[in-house]
């Protein structure tokens, strides 16, 4: 297996620093390969601009446009299109940063809006009456399956079903659903470590062996189930779930996860 982490802390001494080397260590010793983006380490520049998609660049900037011009004509920047290589490469990409403000980093989200460009992650596929292109389960990315290791400061129970946080399940949708399945990309279920800015030595001994274990069984894990767009759940070209479908009492995000 090829795994990317995409590790996302400035601080190298940090917890989640440490997850990602033990993810290293851990995916290596199983003889699996791993490349490292480390955002911060790289000096990720983390807003999209005109310099992103060269001298043609519009005036003024159409960004999914130009984004999608560069990306066909192999003038995005170097940077972004090493990114992208790295992405096609891998069979598996993990996510490791911490949840600040209910989201990923800006540095992450930045990777997210100049390496997922048009004609890359989206903008692919037939649009007609009867295919509203390749996404949601379809697209440049299909196949490959994505992990979120995330810290978080607060416990636990303020992240639960009746936390005054709301769901982490639900934090983490639009980047499960909206960011990752959205190109195609199947996400794994979270992997979350609470209470991080005050965590023991023998808590972080816990959360260690528990990363190992998910790490080693990564192959084998299902997928949350998301719905596709494109397999007759949906009416199109509404994109709204077909009546009947959802299970009794569901709504909002969990209408598009198949019971």
């Amino acid at each position: 297996m090829k795994t990317l982490i995409v590790h996302a802390h400035p601080e190298p001494k940090s917890l989640n620093s440490s997850l990602t080397d033990l993810a290293v260590t851990t995916l290596e010793a199983a003889g699996h390969e791993v490349r490292v983006s480390d955002l911060y380490a790289m000096n990720w520049k983390p807003v999209v601009d005109a310099d992103d998609y060269g001298p043609e660049a519009s005036s003024p900037l159409a960004v999914a446009r130009d984004s999608g011009r560069a990306f066909e004509t192999g003038t995005l920047t170097a940077d972004v299109r090493a990114e992208q290589e790295k992405l096609l490469w891998a069979d598996t990409i993990i996510f490791q940063f911490p949840l600040w403000w209910y989201s990923m980093p800006a540095i992450l989200k930045g990777w997210v809006d100049r390496v997922f460009t048009y004609r890359f992650a989206y903008g692919v596929g037939e649009h007609s009456e009867t295919k509203y292109g390749e996404r949601y389960g379809e697209g440049t990315l299909a196949g490959k399956k994505a992990l979120l290791s995330v810290t978080i400061g607060g416990p636990e129970p303020h992240y639960g079903p009746r936390g005054i946080n709301g769901p982490i399940e639900d934090l983490l949708f639009p980047i499960h659903h909206g960011i990752l399945f959205y190109p195609g990309i199947e996400s794994l279920p979270p992997f979350v470590v609470y209470g991080a800015d005050r965590l023991s030595e023998d808590a972080y001994a816990t959360a260690a062996q528990a990363w190992e274990q998910r790490l080693r069984t990564i192959a084998t894990t299902d997928p949350i189930p998301f719905r596709r767009q494109n397999f007759g759940d949906y009416d199109i070209p509404s994109l709204a779930l077909k009546p009947g479908l959802e299970p009794a009492g569901s709504t909002g995000f969990s209408l598009h996860i198949r019971p």
